[in-house]
């Protein structure tokens, strides 16, 4: 789908507040799965969270990211925050399934993949980031790995404002 279009990368990177900018200015946006599985979850004392059932979470995460694909609307760019691959490979991280690896020929992206660099001096945890900043680098070296070996073109973004790196993102995919 070249008009599914991933913000990925580092934790705490500004993705989310990426993904509000582009809102704004009137583009489709789909938020992070994760998020919102742990609002879920914490809500209602469930245990597929990434610090209690890291396993359950990211094939529930997989589950929302396929949901989110079909619910998107028919038309224009949709800017999805993370999504099915970053799920994909936490999974594989944590259990080796091989999902990840259908994911090659199935249920693609825009061939660019936007990913926000590790980014200390911006890097907040929350109640839904837990993990430290050395994990969300982690994370960010696995995930370009996994993007790259599954054939997309990596595109880190500069560290610089909001509308910046929003009009960066549109300049590139044209």
């Amino acid at each position: 789908m070249n008009r599914f279009i991933i913000l990925s990368g580092c934790s705490g990177g500004g993705k989310s507040t990426l993904l509000a900018e582009l809102f704004r200015r009137g583009f489709a946006t789909v938020e992070e799965p994760g998020r919102r599985i742990v609002i879920e979850e914490t809500r209602n004392n469930g245990t597929a969270l990434p610090w209690i059932d890291i396993e359950a979470f990211a094939r529930r995460a997989i589950a929302m990211a396929l949901e989110d694909r079909q619910k998107a609307p028919p038309d224009g760019l949709v800017f999805f925050d993370r999504g099915l691959i970053d799920a994909a490979s936490a999974l594989h991280h944590v259990s080796g399934d091989a999902f990840i690896d259908t994911l090659r020929h199935t249920h693609r992206y825009n061939r660019l993949v936007f990913l926000t660099p590790p980014w200390p001096e911006i890097y907040r945890g929350d109640d839904e980031r837990r993990h430290d900043f050395d994990a969300a680098v982690e994370e960010y070296e696995r995930l370009l790995r996994d993007y790259d070996a599954l054939g997309y073109d990596i595109v880190v973004l500069p560290k610089s404002g909001i509308a910046e790196r929003a009009d960066f993102i549109l300049t590139r995919i044209g």
